[in-house]
This record gives structure tokens, sequence and C-alpha cells, in this order.
């Protein structure tokens, strides 16, 4: 799959830091050979994130972000860092750029001590390699996988570039869809409804990838609308998998034979994003809810709210009419300071096609050390049908239990 069909969220994610005016805008610019990034002697000219799309090498599609200096200052520069810490909690890989004429400060010393801890891939780009050398920086650095850059050498550009593609080995890079649950020669059934929230004229996400997924797999696929079952009892081959919106699990479960695997484009995307173990454990801690308890419901994507959208509406309602009543919602995009999640007994989270994975990992990471259960929506759709365990005995080898 191409720059062009790989969506963002999916791409190889490479986040430029260091200090104000060490360089990173102008190394941003020279390696995507574009000048988006604004370049000035100026302190803190870099505010918000600024990203570009690529192919690199075997690395295939990837995204460059060049942050704020994590030594900005001021209210907004601690904003500016904690979006440039945001960016490097879901990075791939670091590039920490510092100047090779000045002497390593105390703040990179420390901040390079932050970035061994989260256990990125980190390579060092020692900048303005036109200017005289500081020995005692090239002393510091010689136990880093380091590399001296004048960007104003196209050749030093190529060697960074290729010093980042050998990282391809290191990088762990998303599932598709259906790896490992079908193969070669497969028929799907795919159940699709069409209802108000669908995109004019187009599927949602994880339809397309699964669809695409599977034409790569060499698998058959046929597609219907939840009022057009009967083509499922007119194939002449039973589907070796069923895949329906979650929304529609009650319709299938009552109109396909019980026999038949089943499953959610919101479960796969649950295995392909997150974890999926987490998940399915969480259910069991649904009888751990008490009368007044807070629930978050975590959206991630940004979209115009239907009369009937799933997570402000359908989820809220099912889980008061099928698990208890007594409970109150509330309703984000990012995820709440530890503190604040701290009074939330539950958190039911979108499948996540919008975002990186290693967003959704960050966030389960913070939840588990909270002790908070959460559930995706597909895998709570599941649930409240009665579909569990049916729904994830697709991935049975997957699971742990």
């Amino acid at each position: 799959m191409g720059l062009i069909n790989t969506p963002t969220a999916e791409q190889i994610r490479i986040v430029i830091t260091g200090l104000r005016n060490s360089g990173k805008s102008s190394l941003f610019n020279s390696i995507i050979e574009n000048n988006i990034a604004i370049v000035s002697d100026i302190p803190g000219t870099t505010t918000d994130p600024v990203m570009k799309s690529m192919e690199l090498g075997n690395l295939g599609p990837v995204v460059f972000v060049d942050t704020a200096g994590f030594d900005d200052i001021g209210e907004l520069g601690k904003k500016r860092i904690n979006s440039t810490l945001s960016n490097l909690e879901i990075a791939d890989i670091i590039i920490f750029v510092t100047k090779i004429n000045e002497e390593i400060t105390q703040i990179e010393k420390d901040f390079l001590d932050i970035l061994k801890q989260k256990g990125k891939k980190l390579i060092v780009v020692l900048s303005f390699a036109d200017k005289e050398f500081n020995n005692n920086k090239i002393k510091f650095f010689q136990n880093y996988d380091y590399i001296t850059v004048n960007i104003n050498d196209k050749n030093d550009i190529v060697k960074l570039r290729e010093k980042i593609i050998k990282l391809s080995n290191y990088i762990e890079k998303e599932i598709n869809p259906l790896d490992g649950l079908v193969k070669e020669g497969d028929t799907l059934f795919l159940i699709v409804p069409i209802d108000s929230a669908a995109p004019k004229g187009r599927l949602i996400l994880p339809q397309v990838e699964t669809i695409r997924d599977a034409l790569d797999k060499n698998c058959s696929v046929v597609i219907a609308k939840e009022n057009q079952l009967n083509i499922y009892y007119n194939l002449k081959k039973r589907p070796e998998l069923v895949i329906t919106d979650s929304q529609a699990f009650s319709i299938a479960s009552k109109n396909l034979p019980k026999d038949q695997p089943l499953t959610s484009f919101s479960i796969l995307f649950a295995r392909k994003k997150g974890d999926l173990n987490l998940f399915v454990e969480s259910i069991n801690r649904l009888k751990e809810i008490k009368p007044g308890s807070k629930i978050l419901i975590n959206e991630s994507c940004t979209h115009h709210r239907q009369q009937n959208d799933i997570g402000t509406v359908q989820i809220p309602e099912l889980f008061k009419n099928k698990i208890l009543r007594d409970v109150i919602f509330d309703f984000a995009r990012e995820l709440p300071a530890k503190q604040e999640l701290q009074k939330y007994s539950l958190v039911i989270m979108c499948g996540g096609c919008m975002l990186p994975r290693n967003k959704i990992l960050f966030r389960l990471k913070i939840l588990n050390e909270l002790n908070i259960p959460v559930i995706n929506y597909g895998i709570f759709l599941a649930y409240v049908n009665n579909l569990i365990p049916r729904a994830i005995l697709p991935f049975k080898k997957y699971l742990k239990f």
C-alpha cells in the first residue's frame, strides 16, 4: 500500500526534537526537500507541530514531525513542550538535534534521560557540521547512534535518510485487519449498513481497509446491507467469515446460522490498533461498576454527531438498559489527565481507526496503571448482544484465555 493509500495514522512516525534553534526545522525541510517549517534565528519559531509524509525506502510511508523546542519558556511554552512530549510518546523513531559546535547543556542531558526511558529508536543529529566541532560533545555522544549533518550538504541528508531506513527491521508496523484470520481463496461476507452517520458517497475507513486487505489476500468479498441478508443464503459457498458493522450485530446474529464465524470491523481494529486481550479481560470487570459510577466514552475522531450517534447515544442507552441504569457518562476525544481519570470506573474506547497505534497503546498503558478497565466499542456491542464469546472466536489463537 503506497503513500496515497496509507492513512497518516498508520505511517511510521519520525519525530524531530531538540532545543530551540538547534536546527530542527532546517533539518526537517532538508529531509522532506520542501520549505514547510518556518526557519528563523528567533527562538521559539516552531509552535504547533509541523508534519509531512513521504516514502522512505524499506520503511515505506512515513510522516516526519517537527516539534517545538523542549526548552521553550512561558505559559505558551509549557503547552508547546507538552505537545512535543505527546508527539514523542507516539513516535516510532526520534531524531534528537543538537549543535555540534556548542557544549551539551544540562537540560539536554536530562531530556536524553527521558528519551531513554521511552525505549524508542533514537538517532542523534549533530547539526551545523559546517562549524567547528566541539570535541566534548562528540565524546559525550560516542555511545549513541549519531551522525553529523550540514543541511547544505545533500550527501549528509542522504546519509541521514539511509541511517533512518536501516531501522526498518526494528520498527513494529501495524498489522493488516485480516492478518492470520483468513487464507487465500476464502470468501468473506461483509455487512455494511448505510445509515445517516455514514460519510456521503464513501465507506468508513475500517470497511475500506478490510476490503482492500481481503483483495490483497486473494479472498472473495460479498458485501450487503443489513436488510439484504438473504444474499447470504443464495451463496453457493458458505463464507469462512462474516464481518459486520457493530451496530448490525443484533440483526446478524438473529439472521445467520449460529455456527457461522462472525465478528465486527470494530473488533478487527481492536486487535489492529490496541490490545484485544485487555479489552476482553475488562468484560469481567463490568460487574464491579456500582450505582453512581462515572464512565468515560473516549471517541477519538472528529465528526458531525448524528441524532443516533453510536458513542454519545447508543452505547450509553445500551449500558443503562443492559447493565446498570444509575451511571453517569462523560465524553472526551483526548484522554484526561491521570488525576481526573481516577474518577472513572470504566472507559469505553472507539476503534481508533484515525489514530496511530502507539497513541492507543499509550492510552491503554495509562489506564492499566490506574487499574481502570477499558473496553472497545466492538467488544462492548458484542457483549450486550450476547455475542461473547462468538464474536471473538475467530481470534482465539491470539487470546490468552
